[in-house]
């Protein structure tokens, strides 16, 4: 009997928190929480009605190539010379990105995940072996899955162009399979009830359509999540940020590097400031739960007012986020 008590509590710890959290009175005129415990984030609502449960991944930068990335060497060969070993975020053990992939999409299954996100950069460059083998993998799982783009996989360092025609060129060239007919820019899905946005600041700046759209889709008092690769501006965060004051040339240390457009002189633009605005008031008045992004390779949570960001860490060192949305009681 005793053996039994034992072997019951190691399992009630492992599990976590219980899968729907107490109404105390204390939470009066809360609409909604949120609590994190390692790769878990547990957001609770009491706009929802059942658990929906959403794998995020970030930053894989897969390589792989075939003899079809032949002319376009030149464009890729140093950025696909990157993250070839790397250590994983729990273990420490040598890993790589595919066998990181692999493995987290197997977890997603393994834990029924609902839907699986893909936050951006899954390739390093827009290989055609790299994103119809990641295609591959993620159709097998059998889970709805729903990609939006970082900055790298669309862009051919030393190519000529600037940052939102080379965005356009090679989204539409290569990445449309991800897509899945979405609209890159912004597009919604909804499961069970709550409505997932992905938004398209791959390039840093926010377009005046992509507001506007956002502005539409976060109407009512539907329960919502917002998905994108870069993090918006937050104190202590890095200036490599969607609308971060401190953005622009004077802190792109990288355009020499990746051979690209450097970011302009005067910063972050009117709209990609208006947008920060738009999300927290979303977060704030239209239940806006929370935001998840990549980008900066990190874990990192920051809480401006109502707006939680997440910020995963990079997949490519096997680190994902499993979501649980879940009824307030």
């Amino acid at each position: 009997m005793k053996k039994i008590a034992v072997v019951l509590a190691a399992a009630l710890l492992l599990a976590g928190p219980a899968a729907t959290a107490q109404k105390s009175p204390l939470l009066k005129g809360i609409r909604s929480t949120v609590y994190q415990k390692g790769p878990q984030v547990r957001i609770y609502s009491e706009d929802v009605t059942e658990p929906v449960r959403i794998f995020v991944i970030s930053d894989t930068h897969l390589f792989r190539s075939d003899e079809r990335e032949e002319p376009f060497r030149q464009y890729s060969d140093r950025i696909a010379q990157t993250h070839h070993k790397t250590k994983h975020f729990q273990t420490l053990e040598d890993t790589d990105p595919e066998e990181c992939l692999v493995k987290t999409v197997a977890l997603a299954k393994e834990r029924h995940a609902d839907a699986i996100a893909l936050l951006g950069d899954m390739v390093s460059f827009p290989s055609e072996d790299g994103i119809e083998w990641l295609k591959e993998q993620l159709d097998a799982s059998g889970i709805p899955w729903f990609y939006t783009s970082g900055n790298h996989d669309w862009q051919y360092e030393g190519m000529e162009g600037t940052l939102e025609e080379l965005r356009e060129t090679w989204t539409e060239k290569r990445l449309s399979p991800l897509y899945q007919g979405y609209d890159h820019k912004l597009y919604s899905v909804e499961i069970k009830g709550v409505k997932l946005i992905f938004l398209d600041n791959s390039i840093y700046e926010i377009l005046p359509e992509q507001l506007k759209a956002f502005r539409q889709e976060v109407k009512g008092k539907q329960p919502k999540i917002l998905f994108y690769h870069i993090p918006f501006f937050a104190p202590g965060y890095s200036n490599h940020s969607t609308a971060h004051p401190e953005w622009g040339l004077g802190s792109d240390n990288l355009y020499k590097i990746e051979r690209r457009q450097p970011w302009p002189e005067d910063g972050p633009g009117q709209v990609s400031k208006d947008m920060w605005k738009a999300v927290l008031k979303a977060c704030g008045k239209n239940n806006l739960l929370a935001t998840f992004c990549g980008h900066h390779h990190k874990e990192q949570h920051s809480e401006v007012g109502p707006w939680h960001q997440f910020t995963v860490t990079a997949n490519y060192n096997g680190g994902y986020y499993e979501v649980i949305i879940e009824p307030m009681d």
